[in-house]
């Protein structure tokens, strides 16, 4: 079944605001809100000792795939491809369109996913936007991060809101995320992002998609401005 709506894919590295931009996107256009971490992090951290998921005809290990996560790895490409394929088909069954943010994260998902996108969405209808930040932003402001116990929402860290406890938009406390987001994690979490995620934008380019390349520096409301021109 395919659908005319709109597909936005956020690209860039931890702590960019991809979570952010992707939350504002879903409420002003009226989009499904794709978090793969989020995906990955249900399936995996209430993981029980030797329960797997086959993909592929292999045997992957959910209790393995949490250590890499923790860690700040990336956990294995084929098993969040077919979680994010299964996803994808759903919304697109129910005709929603989608933003992501932060996925396709390898150059193995992004071949598996395009394609089905494309299929399911038709390529002109795809957004592709890459953010930028330098090294030593994203592990400040990952190292300050929190989020909302009940929707996960990211909470912006400023002098505003650096003595809240509770989310203002559902009340819920406000945590961080353990060792995902220790300092020693994160510079794990950036090479892997340069590793990993930044050559999936030369298999974009080749395969003919646009590329909007914004700075995540400023504020979320400039970038989120800049995100409303591009796509008009």
């Amino acid at each position: 079944m395919k659908t005319s709506k709109l597909v936005i894919i956020i690209i860039g590295p931890p702590g960019s605001g991809k979570g952010t931009q992707a939350t504002l996107l879903a409420d002003k256009l009226n989009l499904y809100y794709f978090e793969t971490s989020k995906i990955i992090e249900e399936k995996v951290m209430g993981a029980e000792k030797d329960e797997y998921v086959v993909v592929e005809g292999k045997k992957y290990f959910l209790v393995d795939e949490k250590k890499i996560w923790e860690s700040g790895g990336l956990c294995s490409p084929p098993l969040v491809t077919f979680w994010v394929m299964e996803k994808i088909k759903e919304l697109a069954e129910k005709g929603e369109g989608i933003v992501f943010a932060g996925s396709p994260r390898t150059l193995y998902e992004a071949k598996k996913i395009m394609p089905l996108l494309n299929k399911l969405y038709g390529k002109k209808n795809i957004k592709i936007i890459l953010f930028t930040l330098a090294p030593k932003t994203s592990i400040w402001r990952n190292s300050h991060r929190r989020i909302c116990e009940l929707l996960r929402h990211p909470i912006l860290y400023n002098e505003e809101t650096k003595k809240l406890k509770k989310c203002p938009l559902d009340g819920s406390k406000l945590i961080s995320r353990g060792k995902l987001d220790d300092p020693e994690t994160i510079k794990i979490r950036i090479k892997e992002y340069k590793d990993r995620t930044l050559p999936i934008i030369d298999y974009f380019q080749r395969q003919g998609y646009q590329i909007e390349k914004i700075s995540a520096a400023p504020p979320p409301a400039v970038i989120f401005k800049r995100i409303l021109r591009i796509l008009k």
